[in-house]
């Protein structure tokens, strides 16, 4: 058994779409979560935690190097917003990862789930770092699927490693399979230091679940997917208590952006939803918990990002942040663990549409400077307006400014497609010659699942 003080293990759990009222501690009645508001009660909830996107590859793809998705080359794959089967393009094989950093501080590396950042073998988690995976490389809604009028898609490849198992798999089991994937690699690596990354795909469209979740929902579909993750993390919480690794496991749980919003989802009280940068397209549910080391039932109401988990989990994991790159996040270890008059390490946090920024947040105010193609100036005190409703900009002139001295500096580091600029420090996303998708559509083939029955894409 490992000592206490050595390297912790780390768990991060990153669910799809799930947005910020989606979850018991966070406000929802209509979604049963006790194993989620257990673990909130057990450990540290942030209420002013953010993705780095309101969509879901760019959004990954920066949590998983502490970037902006700019930096990285992640704002826009070729005209799109994510990356789809068989693209040329995914995650440069020269970004460190998280998991790149702790395996060569001698960590065990696991990830099951969603991946999405990019098909090809070049860019394939087995190549960012981790030594095994196991999942759908993007999307859910991204296999053959009835109704699905806007593309055709090849069959939904399900991976091990760097080799499709099946194609087009039972949905409804999916998660069970992900759950037990989780279990076998902690009862294999519980004597050395491991990183698992579970990265669910509900409750993204198509929302199949169980029939068991289906049943006890009082919120539909959705709410069966909500469910189903939170009877996930507490076979973990509880696995882990049973091999003794509670009191040296940091475990995270979050999302990639908010909900859609028309699907049983909520982001209550916060406005808009997923794809806007409204504080409900990336102001996300971030619980934490680490036995004897982050206060129990403790609340942090600083600004912290889902680009700050690469230095905080090589410090913790006895490593540093690349020095050799420009790297977005911080460390926040003090707000972790509750440290006493720790506040943000953020001067400002910036807001952006694939290449476009349209948003800054510094300290309690948030100015929108655009909405897509229309130009706006709307200012808002987010200490007492969470809502975004009463635009302040016309009286507080002064921070107006301020704020629009931060964008201006962040236009000049990583570009604004809206006014020209390219950006003087970002860097390349990767891309293959001949891109080819995972799968081909057989009509020979025996699969379990020829054609997924729900028309529910997004």
């Amino acid at each position: 058994m490992r000592a206490p003080d050595d390297r912790p293990n780390i768990i991060l759990i990153n669910c799809d779409d799930l947005g910020y009222g989606d979850i018991g501690c966070y406000g929802s009645t209509v979604n049963a979560t006790p194993h989620l508001d257990r673990m909130s009660a057990e450990g540290r909830r942030f209420t002013d935690f953010y993705m780095a996107s309101p969509v879901c590859s760019p959004s990954r793809g920066a949590m998983l190097t502490g970037c902006y998705p700019r930096r990285i080359g992640f704002g826009s794959f070729d005209g799109c917003a994510v990356l789809f089967p068989g693209q040329a393009v995914g995650l440069n094989p020269s970004e460190r990862t998280i998991a790149t950093i702790l395996r060569e501080q001698g960590y065990a590396t696991q990830i099951v789930g969603k991946w999405h950042c990019g098909d090809q073998p070049a860019f394939l988690p087995t190549r960012h770092g981790f030594e095994h995976y196991f999942g759908l490389p993007y999307s859910n809604d991204m296999g053959r699927q009835a109704g699905n009028r806007r593309r055709v898609d090849p069959p939904l490849p399900l991976l091990r490693d760097e080799e499709v198992i099946q194609e087009q798999p039972d949905q409804a089991a999916l998660t069970e399979r992900y759950v037990e994937e989780c279990v076998r690699f902690l009862r294999a690596r519980q004597e050395q230091p491991f990183f698992l990354y579970l990265a669910h795909m509900h409750v993204h469209l198509p929302l199949y679940a169980a029939e068991r979740f289906m049943k006890q929902s009082r919120n539909g579909r959705y709410g069966a997917c909500v469910e189903a993750v939170d009877w996930a993390t507490g076979v973990l919480v509880r696995e882990a208590s049973r091999l003794g690794l509670d009191r040296n496991t940091l475990m995270v749980f979050t999302s990639d952006n908010g909900s859609r919003g028309d699907n049983g989802g909520s982001n209550a009280p916060l406005r808009g939803n997923k794809t806007t940068t409204w504080e409900g397209g990336q102001r996300l549910p971030c619980i934490v918990r680490w036995p004897g080391r982050i206060p129990a039932g403790s609340v942090c109401r600083e600004v912290a990002t889902s680009l700050d988990f690469l230095p905080t989990f090589a410090y913790l994991g006895g490593a540093e942040p690349p020095a050799d790159r420009i790297i977005d996040g911080k460390d926040i270890r003090p707000l972790l663990f509750g440290q006493p008059g720790a506040t943000s390490p953020h001067e400002a946090f910036f807001f952006y549409w694939m290449d476009q920024i349209e948003a800054v947040r510094a300290g309690r105010w948030k100015l929108h400077i655009r909405k897509r193609d229309r130009v706006v100036c709307e200012l808002y005190d987010l200490q007492s307006d969470l809502g975004e409703t009463t635009n302040v900009a016309e009286v507080r002139g002064d921070v107006v400014a301020r704020l629009n001295g931060l964008i201006a500096r962040c236009r000049e580091d990583l570009g604004d497609s809206a006014v020209g600029r390219p950006g003087a420090n970002c860097r390349p996303i990767g891309r293959v010659s001949t891109p080819d998708t995972l799968t081909h559509y057989d009509p020979a083939h025996p699969y379990i699942e020829a054609m997924y029955d729900l028309n529910q894409a997004g």
